[in-house]
């Protein structure tokens, strides 16, 4: 794909290929760029007011019962949405949290401690990991994602416990349609919606779109998976917020306050500087974000240096280098996953190699005993000229990400499927 096909952001790393869909003004700056100056834009203090009359409509006057549901993980966000929900909002949250069963020791840890610290109820949720790994194979060959059921597990347990507990307030942390490429504006207020989920978190595909595709799947596999119909989430009047948009979000920021405040542990990530990102998941910067790099020609750290750009902290020269450091370092971690699903060495590199783009890969002979393929991605099509990368990698250090744990111990041969408690 040459340079004249492809538009690029000239505040940003992000171009117009960016699988979430994203556009341009006559200045050329992109959707999401333009959106995140409403961080400096906005009255916060009354779009707080706003977040703090919905939670007084839904807080009980016993503290027997839930006054929402918050969705969590072992991951960074989980802390600051508690944060915000439980010591600022002073409402009385129910837990939830799908096991994607890709955890790292670090994440059972740290969702241990937020369950801890924050003094509250959690429900756990497994799916049968079999009916995951039958799932995991379908959509790894067909659409390239091991992360369809993790997806479709983090979104759809929350709605289901709404209506079967009859708690009709789900209280997410960032809307990434918004964060990433500016969908929407933070003035629409947009709440969880099963259209979003289905186009851009599921790829186009619920669950009873597996199962009429595939006949390797059965009913047994994937109801867990399924929405519920629109008649039951408008019967029990689920809302699902944002707090984004009534907080100017800055994840950073935000995750070195629950560093301080709860002891959230956080991990050198070797495809990335954010230190704090997914550290609960052996996959995510491992084998999903590899498939990224391969589909859509750029990678999580891409994601990171924008992130970093639009909020002052990174010149887009900066951000360049950081994603020529890390963008194709070889992944960790993929013999677990190999373990976990039984497939071999070989299984796996004929299946990455199918979903390699051709708009950023290209063959330079047959020979499979070779490095073969060619990258062209979007940082080899926006090559800066007169640029000095170890001159701008020195923003790295003077960033700061604070890395005070590990993901695992040495000894960690596979996935922690399922946590003890901690301490």
């Amino acid at each position: 794909m040459s340079q004249t096909e492809i538009q690029f952001c000239k505040e940003c790393l992000y171009a117009n290929t960016h699988p979430l869909g994203i556009t341009f003004n006559d200045q050329g700056i992109c959707s999401g760029c333009q959106i995140h100056k409403e961080k400096y834009e906005l009255d916060w203090n009354e779009r707080f007011k706003k977040l703090k009359k919905i939670a007084k409509n839904y807080k009980s006057n016993s503290k027997k019962n839930y006054d929402c549901i918050v969705p969590v993980s072992g991951g960074s966000e989980s802390y600051f949405v508690l944060h915000i929900v439980k010591n600022i909002l002073k409402l009385n949250p129910l837990l939830v949290s799908y096991n994607k069963y890709f955890n790292t020791e670090l994440g059972i840890r740290n969702l241990s401690n937020l369950r801890i610290k924050f003094d509250c109820d959690i429900i756990i949720q497994n799916v049968n990991p079999n009916s995951v790994k039958k799932i995991t194979k379908e959509t790894l060959r067909n659409f390239g994602s091991i992360y369809w059921p993790c997806i479709a597990g983090q979104t759809v347990f929350p709605v289901q416990s709404a209506i079967d507990l009859k708690i009709p307030l789900i209280i997410w942390g960032a809307h990434q349609g918004t964060e990433q490429t500016g969908m929407f504006s933070h003035k629409h207020e947009v709440e969880m919606s099963r259209r979003y989920r289905k186009d851009h978190d599921l790829m186009g595909y619920e669950a009873d779109d597996l199962l009429s595709s595939f006949n390797t799947l059965n009913e047994d596999d994937i109801w867990q998976y399924r929405y519920p119909d629109d008649y039951d989430v408008s019967r029990a009047d689920v809302k699902g917020i944002y707090l984004s948009n009534y907080i100017p979000w800055d994840p950073k920021k935000q995750d070195e306050l629950m560093i301080k405040k709860y002891q959230f542990k956080t991990s050198k990530n070797y495809r990335s500087f954010d230190t704090y990102d997914h550290v609960d998941c052996y996959n995510y910067h491992g084998i999903h974000d590899l498939l990224k790099l391969y589909k859509h020609g750029y990678s999580r750290v891409t994601d990171h240096a924008t992130r970093e750009i639009r909020h002052g902290r990174l010149n887009i020269k900066q951000a360049y280098s950081l994603v020529m450091k890390y963008e194709k370092k070889k992944i960790k971690y993929l013999n677990f996953f190999l373990d976990w699903m039984n497939i071999d060495q070989s299984a796996i590199d004929f299946i990455l190699d199918f979903h390699k783009n051709p708009k950023f890969w290209h063959r330079k002979d047959w020979n499979r005993n070779k490095n073969m393929w060619r990258f062209n991605g979007l940082s080899k099509i926006r090559n800066f000229q007169s640029f000095d990368l170890k001159k701008n990698l020195v923003i790295e250090k003077k960033m700061n990400f604070i890395s005070n744990d590990k993901i695992s111990q040495e000894t960690s041969k596979r996935y922690y499927v399922i946590g003890k408690g901690y301490p």
